[in-house]
């Protein structure tokens, strides 16, 4: 079942294949997911044990393959809330702030002539998202450690990009590849 999500995630469109007829139908999304680390929900919590680690978040993990994990750009990792956390003072930006960024990021990706970076391709995204030379160092150094499928390499091309976006900056740097390579790397 969740395999099937590799199409509309790629292409944005579903095909559906009847003996009379083929019917292409717009999907483009974007997928927002969640999941525990295993089974039980236990692993890297500091004030509980999964008693079945590593297995455990081996087992449950596995349950997503390669190719849908290749299609998510971003993975990030969100540790359990104590407490604690919730009488921290605020962050220092605030969402109007970030609002306003993401605003000019839209508006620089619009004027590129897209709804987002997410759908730069061929020679607009060599244009738009070819870091400097420290950037595309460490990109192709990232690539052959991670081993990057050709899809991995420009999906971290167009996350950079809006990464440089949100920071206001005309091209992409070394700064903004490390992050979005940050992004890349599941954690147990």
């Amino acid at each position: 079942m969740l395999d099937s999500l590799r199409q509309p995630l790629e292409t944005g469109t579903v095909d559906v294949a009847r003996a009379n007829a083929h019917v292409t139908f717009p999907a483009r999304v974007q997928l927002v997911a969640a999941m525990n680390p295993c089974r039980c929900g236990y692993a890297g919590d500091p004030a509980r044990n999964c008693n079945k680690y590593p297995r455990c978040i081996g087992d449950y993990q596995a349950r997503l393959s390669g190719p849908l994990l290749d299609r998510i750009d971003l993975h990030v990792h969100v540790g359990a809330v104590s407490a604690l956390d919730m009488t921290l003072p605020p962050p220092a930006e605030g969402s109007a702030e970030v609002a306003r960024r993401v605003a000019a990021a839209r508006a620089r990706q619009t004027a590129r002539g897209v709804r987002s970076n997410a759908e730069l391709e061929g020679e607009r995204l060599e244009q738009y998202a070819t870091p400097d030379e420290a950037g595309r160092k460490l990109l192709l150094q990232a690539a052959e450690k991670l081993r990057l499928s050709a899809r991995g390499y420009t999906r971290m091309l167009r996350v950079s990009r809006t990464i440089a976006d949100l920071a206001g900056a005309e091209t992409v740097g070394r700064v903004h590849i490390a992050e979005a390579l940050s992004y890349r790397m599941m954690t147990s």
